[in-house]
């Protein structure tokens, strides 16, 4: 898959897509929906599948003092959609051009004119152009005048309810990693490069790897059974404090994963962590004994989640 970061002076082979649009943080299962519909265009048409989204996202430009929000980084998003077979990843810059264009201007200067798209598929909820004008039915509109298809997918919903971003984020707030799960498809997980910290895990006898949040939406501070992802693919089960560490000394908000029966130097390099479950909430302890003893308490419920007895 080959990614695009601009809609200006592309080669030929570049354009010509039957593109998805959208956000797609997370790119939950009705994003997924969207996305399928873009691929049986693309197969009817005999044209490349390609998936626009945009970096950084445009709820970022608008409100860049909210709290962190997002499902997923560029890095996740372009993993995901390769895996639901996209050619081409159109990862837009968001920033004062794009967000002065009108909805017509949007379409007739970025989809037509900078990508050639030949069909576009967009969600029963989308918005685009300046103040949120266009919407799906003037995309159809649009498409009438450019002359691309258009299709637009209904809503995707599960037992819980309607599929979208804003309902992952609450089941993570609330300490449903699982709900998140449903909804995305697959465990909602962090990414980021390891960072060195105290080393008190490791004194107590379980060393940990830390994460910064960064921009990700922030999951109910506590305890989660967890699964790693190292950069040679190995996956290792373990158990995962997200929080400020109360009983050793408040740090910015972080991901602390403890990998079982793993003791190797991964300082400085990328991983990726699911949450499977959540075990307690985070709480300040009286003592660092009484946290130690409470922390494998919680790994041997980590443990019996993976069976690993």
């Amino acid at each position: 898959m080959k990614i695009l970061h601009g809609w200006k002076n592309l080669a030929d082979a570049d354009r010509g897509a039957a593109v998805a649009l959208g956000n797609f943080d997370g790119v939950h299962l009705g994003h997924q929906q969207v996305i399928a519909d873009a691929a049986e265009a693309a197969k009817t048409l005999g044209a490349p599948l390609g998936v626009i989204s945009f970096e950084p996202h445009a709820r970022m430009h608008f409100e860049p003092d909210a709290p962190p929000f997002r499902l997923s980084n560029a890095h996740q998003l372009a993993r995901t959609v390769e895996r639901l077979g996209a050619d081409k990843l159109y990862l837009l810059p968001f920033g004062v051009e794009m967000a002065n264009f009108t909805d017509h201007d949007f379409v007739s200067h970025v989809l037509v004119a900078g990508l050639g798209v030949r069909h576009v598929a967009v969600g029963f909820d989308i918005t685009f152009g300046k103040g949120r004008s266009g919407n799906p039915k003037g995309m159809q509109d649009f498409g009438v005048e450019f002359g691309f298809g258009v299709s637009v997918a209904s809503s995707v919903e599960n037992r819980d309810g309607k599929i979208s971003s804003s309902a992952a984020r609450e089941a993570l707030r609330r300490g449903h990693p699982e709900t998140a799960s449903a909804i995305l498809g697959r465990p909602f997980a962090i990414e980021g490069v390891v960072q060195k910290g105290r080393q008190l895990g490791r004194t107590l006898g379980f060393p940990t790897a830390n994460v910064n949040l960064g921009d990700y939406v922030a999951p109910v501070f506590g305890v989660y059974a967890t699964r790693t992802r190292l950069k040679d693919g190995r996956e290792m089960p373990g158990v995962a404090n997200i929080g400020v560490n109360p009983t050793t000394g408040e740090v910015d908000p972080r991901l602390e994963v403890w990998l079982f029966d793993f003791d190797e130097d991964i300082y400085g390099e990328t991983i990726e962590t699911d949450l499977i479950a959540f075990l307690r909430p985070e709480e300040k302890f009286g003592s660092i004994a009484l946290m130690v003893d409470q922390i494998r308490i919680d790994a041997r419920r980590a443990r019996d989640i993976f069976g690993l007895w």
